[in-house]
């Protein structure tokens, strides 16, 4: 081959080569995607190298050069974000210096200083991130390491807590948690340990970049700790942890719990913003479950008695015809008790005159449970006031404790489920 023919086929062989990587790296580098292909862009890359090297014995140096001056750019792009340097991305637009070509006077003007949110007053910086919803407060910790210590802080997640689960979360659910952080701790082999992940993830980072993000043990350096009130909420928020509840009108209103409210253990489901209940087994039922329960159907429990005990009833002596009460009913012994919605009622032998009544005199309370129709026999039962302990029998269920309800809201939260015919 004369020296003419080699130079020709060294500038087409180079002009082509060129033209491919170029159309190569716009694509990968404009795709929203491209971390996609990079699996496909390394491959093409080891299996070109061979050749990069071959022709680059055989054909000038200068080329070849140029080729590598386009390749460091786009292989830094390609790094995992943790891994680059922060020195190579593009200054933001208020560190690019003025132009210096405006004249003298430009020159003693002063230019604007970086400003930063940390350069915040303590307490103007606390306002600010009081202000952030649960997503923009997780975003923000993840900005750098001083915000993720505040943005992590207790004090705002509780805020969070109280406004979006207050309604269904008690003390009963906070020792629940509890339990649920103590069973994740003294499981074995609870989850998959560092060496198994930086075997999957090696194949996408550098193994020195995973090491270098893995703390002491099997925990990531500046992971969330599993206590905080951060990773309950995201737990809840998440679907990821069950807690105690009580469902009102059971079983999308099953008419047999109709202005009832039941025991179970519930999960969020954040796509449809509705819960999922579990019902535990009774006689011979087996675990019942239910979905799309939604938030105003759910309760935290309001006393603290599981639902096989009987509830120390303390405000027998207090009860008068009028009074709104829940009380304690199962239907057998082998069965979980529920809560039902009742008022208390006049005496037979009393006129209902208030000026003259006298039935929180009497040893005996009637119960009138008025969503039924008059003459049904569950429309109406009596109680023990001294004495009272659990009554009643296998064909008419049994009643346990009462509690009076003192709160507007609790009362008008039963008006709001009332049936809209009797029942019978």
């Amino acid at each position: 081959m004369d020296m003419c023919s080699f130079m020709w086929a060294n500038i087409v062989v180079n002009q082509l080569i060129l033209e491919q990587l170029r159309s190569l790296f716009n694509i990968v580098v404009e795709n929203p995607i491209r971390h996609r292909f990079g699996n496909l862009m390394l491959s093409f890359l080891m299996s070109f190298f061979p050749f990069v090297l071959f022709l680059s014995k055989s054909f000038p140096l200068p080329p070849w050069r140029e080729l590598l001056s386009r390749l460091l750019p786009f292989l830094e792009k390609c790094k995992p974000i943790g891994a680059r340097k922060i020195g190579a991305l593009p200054p933001p637009p208020l560190m690019i210096p003025r132009n210096k070509c405006s004249g003298q006077r430009a020159e003693n003007v002063e230019e604007p200083m970086e400003t930063s949110l940390l350069d915040l007053p303590e307490l103007a910086l606390e306002c600010v991130l009081e202000k952030l919803p649960p997503v923009g407060l997780s975003a923000m910790a993840a900005v750098c390491s001083s915000l993720r210590e505040r943005c992590r802080s207790d004090h705002f997640w509780e805020n969070h807590m109280r406004e979006k689960w207050g309604s269904v979360i008690g003390p009963a659910e906070t020792g629940e948690w509890k339990r649920h952080l103590a069973s994740l701790t003294d499981s074995p082999g609870g989850g998959f340990g560092c060496e198994h992940w930086i075997g999957l993830l090696s194949c996408i980072w550098p193994i020195s970049w995973l090491t270098s993000r893995i703390g002491n043990g099997n925990k990531l350096k500046n992971s969330l700790p599993a206590d905080s009130v951060m990773a309950w909420y995201q737990s809840l928020q998440g679907g990821q942890f069950w807690f105690p509840a009580q469902v009102y009108n059971r079983e999308h209103g099953h008419v047999g719990f109709m202005l009832s409210c039941y025991d179970a253990q519930v999960r969020y489901d954040c796509r449809t913003d509705t819960f999922l209940a579990r019902y535990p087994p009774h006689g011979r039922r087996t675990v019942v479950t239910e979905e799309g329960v939604e938030w105003k159907r759910l309760r935290a429990p309001p006393a603290g008695t599981s639902a096989h005990e009987l509830h120390i009833s303390d405000c027998l002596s207090k009860l008068r015809p009028g009074d709104h009460i829940e009380i304690q009913w199962r239907k057998n012994k082998e069965f979980p008790y529920g809560w039902w919605y009742g008022v208390i009622g006049h005496s037979e032998s009393c006129d209902g005159n208030e000026h003259f009544c006298h039935c929180h005199l009497s040893n005996s309370i009637v119960l009138e449970f008025n969503q039924y129709t008059p003459g049904s026999k569950w429309r109406q039962a009596s109680i023990d006031r001294k004495n009272h302990k659990e009554e009643g029998n296998e064909t008419d269920g049994f009643y346990g404790g009462i509690r009076k309800l003192e709160s507007k809201d609790e009362i008008s939260k039963w008006r709001e489920l009332w049936p809209t015919d009797a029942l019978e």
